[in-house]
């Protein structure tokens, strides 16, 4: 990984999330429902199924990363659980923020594929070696990625 970082920028959301539902909806992909990786895949989710006209929305909670180039040795999925029987035979759009080593994607896919899911994944950005390709992406870069939703510290209250 570059010592470099790459500045996301609300606005650069804003466009990315809309050309990445154009790119889902050209490429004739209706999901029945949208996931998101929580945390880092939850902004793109939401304007994701607002985009495609989706309102059946969920979110897993899966750890790995803890901080700047810092992971545990396995990504772990926390509770709460999706409901996996509820997923058999429907179509699911899964949404994360970064490819990056891409186990928590590949990790997350084998389980909504187990539950009998259709599964295609939609990321902003993929690193160059990534172990799992998202069916869409917006950009490639090798970079560390400054979100504008996690850059800075945790809010705090005044003492």
């Amino acid at each position: 990984m570059s010592d470099e970082r790459e500045s996301f920028t609300y606005e650069e959301f804003g466009e990315a999330s809309r050309l990445l539902a154009q790119q889902i909806a050209d490429d004739g992909y209706e999901t029945d429902i949208v996931i998101a990786i929580a945390r880092g895949g939850m902004l793109l989710a939401g304007s994701l199924s607002y985009a495609l006209g989706v309102k059946s929305c969920g979110a897993l909670n899966v750890e790995f990363y803890t901080g700047v180039g810092t992971r545990l040795p396995e990504p772990i999925i926390l509770p709460p659980m999706l409901d996996q029987v509820s997923l058999n035979g429907k179509r699911v759009l899964l949404v994360d923020d970064v490819s990056d080593s891409g186990r928590t994607l590949a990790l997350v896919i084998q389980l909504l594929e187990a539950s009998g899911a259709e599964v295609r994944s939609v990321v902003l950005y993929t690193k160059p070696h990534t172990v799992q390709e998202a069916t869409y992406t917006w950009r490639r870069t090798d970079r560390w990625i400054n979100f504008p939703w996690s850059v800075q510290p945790p809010v705090v209250a005044a003492v």
